[in-house]
């Protein structure tokens, strides 16, 4: 008896040992899909048994079934695996995996399913914009970063844009080529304006970066890459475009650079200049990037070149199909010579975006020269215009499909759903398609339409489109929990409003510091929608995700209200009539005050939450002061010029930003006096911090009884 302790410790350390053996042996990718579920699901994912399978023609594959309680999941690669448990999941209506977190109801006992097979259509599965590292994740901590991985694992995506520390190893480019510290301060931006700088819209915005910015990035990318590894997502990381520091022209006299020209609000100081492909020296700075980034990160395989995104073609002596035949030539090969096996990718926004440019012609001229193979065309516009027909499918160079649900981060709802879920299925089952690849997600701001995002992680992995009925119904069963008839009354009419078609920058008025209507929604049907949902149910107040889209619905209507009374306002001061203006203007900033406090209890979208994300790169008071700042910008004034673009409907910036200014528009109008907007606005980028309020105490009920008055008070007649 008095050896049982010591048998016990033995016990313990050989099952630890045939634990860690049986670990050893497993393959890696059930490992790491293991370590996916673990985070997402706690301890119910040790219950779910995990098995390899083969993919099918190279694409991922997945089974799952359930027998008296016990699931098991087979999969092709870590992301079928993870997708295949989140669609059981789904299947059974257990709940979903949101931006805000895992939101599942896991019953002690799995329920037993058939035997469940599907295979994706799509070998690349790919996520996010160039921009997406802009307007959402460039201040991101590895916590927050781990979180999206796991999401992107979760919905069975396999590709993602990775452009994190591309500056820091430019650096070490630019110094090996004789440039001063000043001249690469004044061509970098700051880090939420990085984006634009790729591609060579501007420079010496935001800027410059502090060397501590480097090092933060270097450190995130290696942890980044590393658990992208791991779960077989494919980093797109960034090469050399061309766009250089005017302060090569020292170095290099003899080169030809040429201005470029984005956006003509931005002086010629704050527009780089591009070396051509065709000059030795691209190839040159293309070939030391690589293998600086290949020093520090190891191998990759896709590569990103952007040398004339929304910018004019350089003017040469050539016709325009011969240069751009050239140019995609010595593209291709420079970054073959840095990469012997590597991909170009490159964005198929431009050719929808600029047709007075980009044709059949042109297009089939820029990738002529390219194996059909090494070129990667992300067509991810098709919301806006359809381009893969038109450009005859690319001529048989590799390419996805996808759309660009939002740009910059916009809150209010917009989108087709009916094309999100068809439109993937008629390109694929299309006899155009020809060398039709993947689907991509391509948004530029996160974390908002969920409804849209969800939907199209779907949509990648079937070959048919998506019935919409069904689909809203599982979506509210594992969204909310349950589909009383009230809110599926309510996906009917937001399906014939805000969910009709895609508004490209849904704006409300006093979003843009104007008095009257933006472009948001405003259709009686979204109305009744946002009502017929406050109201759907008393069973469904205890779910956190209901409660969010509940604020957030509340929002835009108090937001919409608020056009109407600002816009009432300016008629009144027009008018002469004083009285009725102050009254008008007095209850719009009531209204976005009501809507802000009501959006201080949403999980996301909260100025404190962005500025706090910037504020942990530095420990350094000036550092978080700049991190601050950059963060302030992106998300108001962009530079100046492009101002106002993101228009988030968050608590905070509300208050803060977007009602404090429409005070001073409307005391403009009252007085006649001119209000300098943009002294303002740039005092406010420079300010810090987040003014107090207090939440609602029961933000529901709040959001129902705002709502009513909002929708229910009459205007105030003008006096003639």
């Amino acid at each position: 008896m008095r050896n049982k302790p010591f048998i016990v410790l033995i016990l313990f350390i050989l099952l630890g040992f045939q634990a860690c053996q049986n670990n050893k042996n497993q393959p890696t990718e059930i490992t790491a899909a293991r370590e996916v579920l673990n985070r997402v699901l706690g301890d119910r994912a040790k219950s779910v048994n995990l098995k390899m399978l083969e993919a099918v023609e190279g694409r991922d594959t997945y089974e799952y079934q359930c027998t008296d309680g016990k699931l098991t999941v087979k999969g092709s690669s870590v992301s079928a695996l993870s997708r295949g448990v989140y669609d059981y999941l789904k299947n059974n209506h257990l709940g979903m995996l949101d931006w805000s977190g895992p939101q599942f109801r896991l019953p002690k006992q799995w329920p037993d399913a058939p035997l469940t097979k599907v295979t994706t259509p799509f070998r690349i599965r790919h996520a996010h914009n160039v921009v997406t590292s802009g307007y959402t994740t460039p201040y991101w901590d590895w916590k927050r970063w781990e979180q999206e991985l796991d999401w992107q694992a979760m919905h069975g995506f396999n590709m993602m844009m990775a452009p994190i520390a591309t500056e820091a190893i430019m650096l070490r480019v630019w110094k090996q080529l004789g440039l001063t510290q000043e001249e690469i301060d004044e061509f970098n931006t700051g880090p939420a304006h990085l984006p634009w700088s790729r591609m060579g819209s501007i420079c010496q915005v935001g800027g410059p970066l502090p060397s501590q910015w480097h090092e933060d990035q270097i450190i995130l990318q290696h942890q980044l890459l590393k658990r992208m590894k791991e779960l077989g997502i494919d980093p797109v990381v960034q090469s050399f475009c061309g766009f250089v520091p005017k302060g090569l022209e020292r170095i290099y006299p003899n080169t030809v650079f040429h201005n470029t020209l984005w956006n003509p609000g931005f002086p010629p100081s704050q527009r780089p200049v591009l070396i051509m492909p065709n000059d030795d020296l691209f190839a040159k700075i293309t070939k030391m990037y690589m293998e600086e980034w290949q020093k520090e990160f190891g191998p990759a395989d896709y590569y990103l070149v952007d040398s004339f995104n929304e910018l004019e073609l350089p003017e040469t002596d050539k016709p325009v199909t011969e240069m751009l035949a050239d140019y995609g030539e010595k593209t291709f090969n420079a970054i073959k010579s840095g990469a012997p096996d590597a991909i170009w990718v490159i964005q198929g926004w431009m050719f929808a975006y600029q047709r007075n440019i980009w044709n059949p012609e042109t297009v089939e001229a820029l990738f002529s020269k390219i194996p059909d193979d090494r070129i990667l065309i992300l067509d991810y516009a098709n919301d806006y215009n359809n381009n893969w027909q038109p450009m005859n499918a690319f001529n048989g160079k590799q390419w996805v499909y996808g759309f660009v649900p939002n740009m910059g981060g916009k809150t209010a709802y917009t989108g087709d759903l009916s094309l999100y879920a068809a439109g993937a299925a008629r390109a694929e089952n299309s006899s155009e398609k020809k060398n039709l690849v993947g689907f991509t997600i391509s948004g530029e701001g996160l974390e908002n339409n969920n409804v849209v995002y969800e939907l199209l992680t779907d949509v990648a992995w079937t070959k048919d489109s998506i019935n919409l009925d069904d689909w809203l119904r599982d979506y509210s069963l594992n969204r909310y929990g349950d589909y009383p008839e009230k809110m599926k009354e309510s996906w009917d009419l937001l399906r014939k409003s805000c969910y009709k078609h895609l508004i490209d920058h849904p704006q409300m008025g006093w979003q843009t510091g104007k008095c009257g209507f933006g472009r948001v929604n405003r259709d009686p049907e979204f109305f009744k929608a946002v009502e017929l949902f406050l109201t759907s149910g008393e069973q469904l107040e205890q779910s956190s995700n209901f409660q969010a889209d509940a604020i957030e619905r509340a929002a835009l209507v108090l937001g919409l209200k608020a056009d109407e009374w600002f816009d009432e306002a300016s008629k009144a001061y027009k008018a002469g009539d004083t009285a009725l203006g102050d009254k008008a203007g007095e209850r719009g900033l009531e209204l976005l005050t009501e809507l802000d406090r009501l959006m201080e209890s949403h999980p996301l979208n909260r100025l404190d939450r962005w500025l706090a994300f910037a504020r942990s790169h530095s420990d350094d008071p000036t550092l978080q002061k700049f991190y601050e700042s950059n963060a302030r910008q992106i998300i108001t004034v962009w530079g100046p010029p492009v101002n106002d673009y993101s228009c988030r409907v968050w608590s905070g910036l509300v208050r803060d930003f977007y009602r404090e200014r429409m005070k001073l528009v409307l005391e403009s109008l009252k007085t006649g006096l001119p209000f300098d907007k943009n002294t303002w606005e740039l005092a406010w980028v420079s300010g810090s911090g987040v003014s107090a309020i207090k939440p609602y105490d029961d933000p529901l009920k709040a959001a129902r009884d705002l709502v009513s008055k909002a929708l229910s008070e009459e205007m105030p007649a003008l006096d003639e």
